[in-house]
C-alpha cells in the first residue's frame, strides 16, 4: 500500500471511529445510563436515536475542518485532510471526540494566509452550528419526553422539577453553562411550554449538539499560539504586538481559571493537620502552571515567578472576594495549551496587514469568542 493510501486509510478509519464512539456517546447522554452497564438496556434501538447527536455534532465539526482545508487549498497551502480524535470511555460520560485537525505542511508566508485559513473553519462550524441549535429550540418534543428517559418522575407529574431533585446529593447534580448564544436561544426561540429543565437538557440530542459545537469553536478562538483565534490575532496585529499580548492572555486565563481553587481558609491550622494535604495539592498546583508558563520564556525563573504571582493573586482574589470562583476544568486545557500547543505563533515574512474586510472579519469572530464562551461550561450542584 502506497503512503498516500494508508494515509486514507487512516483517516477514513478515524472518522468511522469517531462517528462511532459520539453515537456511542450520545446515547448514554440521552439515556442517561452507560454502554457498558450491563443493567443499561440500552440496545441497537437506542443507538440509532444517538445519531441525533453524533450526525449534526459530526457535521458541525467536519464544516469546521474543510473550511481550513479549502481556505488552505484555495491559497495553494498543502494541507492533510482532517484526523478526527475518538474519545468514549466506557465508565463516564463523554463527548465521544477530541474534535479534528487537519496538518499544514508547508510554510505559510503571509499574515493574511494565516488569517484567513484561521477564519474559515470557525466561522464555517459556527453558521451550522447556529442552525443546529434553531432545529433543535423550534423541534422541541413534548414536556412529556422526559418521562422516556425518567419514568420515575411520572408520579409527580409535569411538576416533577420542583420535587424530583429534593433527594439529590449536592454535587451530583450536572447541568450546561450558559453562554450568550445558547441562553439567546432558550429566551428568545424556544417553545417556554417544552424548554426541558437545566437539569435534563442533555437529554435533548440537538440541544447537546449545538452547545457542543459551540463550546469547541469557543476553546479554539482563543486567540493564543496557533489556536484558530491566534491565527486570527496574530493577522490582525501584527507579529510583535502579538508576542507580547499571547503571554498575558495565557496568564490571565490561568489565573481566572484557578480562581477560588485554593482559598486562605483552606490552610487554616487544624488538629488533624488536613492543611498539610493542602499544602501538597497547592505544591502540584504551582507545579502545574510552572510547566504551562515555561514556553513564555526561555528562563525557568520567569515561568516559576508567573506561577508564584498568579498563586498569590488568587489568594488577594479570594480574601477580598471570598465567593470568587472560575473554572478548574479549563487548567489541563491551559497546561496543553501552554506546554505542547505553544504560547506564541509561528513568523511570517510577509507582515503587511489586513484589509478593511479581513479586519472587520477578525473582529467579528473574536466576537464569536466572546459569545460563544462559557465561563463555567458543565456545572454541578
Amino acid at each position: 500500500m502506497n503512503p498516500r493510501a494508508r494515509t486514507y486509510l487512516i483517516q477514513g478509519s478515524l472518522f468511522l471511529l469517531t462517528l462511532v464512539s459520539t453515537t456511542v456517546a450520545g446515547t448514554e447522554w440521552m439515556y442517561g445510563r452507560l454502554f457498558l452497564d450491563v443493567n443499561s438496556g440500552l440496545g441497537w434501538a437506542e443507538i440509532r436515536n444517538g445519531l441525533h447527536y453524533s450526525v449534526p455534532f459530526l457535521a458541525i465539526l467536519t464544516v469546521h475542518e474543510f473550511g481550513h482545508y479549502f481556505t488552505a487549498r484555495y491559497h495553494q497551502v498543502r494541507v492533510t485532510l482532517p484526523y478526527y480524535i475518538p474519545l468514549w470511555f466506557g465508565v463516564g460520560q463523554s463527548l465521544g471526540t477530541l474534535g479534528a485537525f487537519i496538518r499544514i505542511k508547508d510554510y505559510v508566508s503571509s499574515r493574511k494566509k494565516y488569517f484567513d485559513i484561521g477564519i474559515a473553519g470557525p466561522l464555517a462550524g459556527f453558521v451550522l452550528a447556529l442552525v443546529v441549535l434553531w432545529y433543535g429550540f423550534t423541534h422541541l418534543p413534548p414536556p412529556e419526553y422526559i418521562f422516556t428517559i425518567h419514568p420515575e418522575y411520572k408520579k409527580f407529574g409535569l411538576g416533577f422539577a420542583r420535587l424530583a431533585y429534593n433527594n439529590i446529593p449536592s454535587g451530583e447534580r450536572f447541568t450546561l453553562g450558559d453562554n450568550a448564544i445558547f441562553w439567546f436561544f432558550k429566551t428568545y426561540v424556544a417553545d417556554p411550554a417544552r424548554l426541558p429543565h437545566k437539569y435534563e437538557i442533555f437529554h435533548y440530542p440537538y440541544l447537546l449538539a449545538g452547545y457542543f459545537a459551540l463550546f469547541f469553536t469557543s476553546l479554539n478562538l482563543i486567540p493564543i499560539g496557533q489556536l484558530d483565534g491566534g491565527h486570527i490575532l496574530y493577522g490582525l496585529i501584527g507579529r510583535r504586538a502579538f508576542q507580547t499580548v499571547a503571554p498575558v492572555l495565557l496568564v490571565g486565563f490561568a489565573f481566572y481559571a484557578g480562581l477560588g481553587f485554593f482559598k486562605p481558609a483552606d490552610f487554616a491550622l487544624t488538629g488533624d493537620f488536613d492543611y498539610l494535604n493542602q499544602l501538597g495539592n497547592l505544591g502540584l498546583y504551582i507545579l502545574a502552571l510552572y510547566i504551562s508558563f515555561q514556553r513564555i520564556n526561555d528562563n525557568r525563573t520567569t515561568a516559576l515567578l508567573l506561577a508564584l504571582s498568579v498563586v498569590a493573586g488568587q489568594f488577594v482574589v479570594s480574601l477580598i472576594w471570598p465567593t470568587a470562583e472560575g473554572y478548574p476544568g479549563f487548567l489541563l486545557f491551559i497546561l496543553i495549551l501552554g506546554r505542547f500547543l505553544g504560547v506564541y505563533h509561528p513568523e511570517t515574512m510577509d507582515e503587511k496587514p489586513l484589509d478593511p474586510t479581513r479586519k472587520v472579519l477578525g473582529w467579528l469572530a473574536l466576537l464569536i469568542f466572546i459569545l460563544c464562551f462559557s465561563p463555567k461550561p458543565f456545572v454541578t450542584g
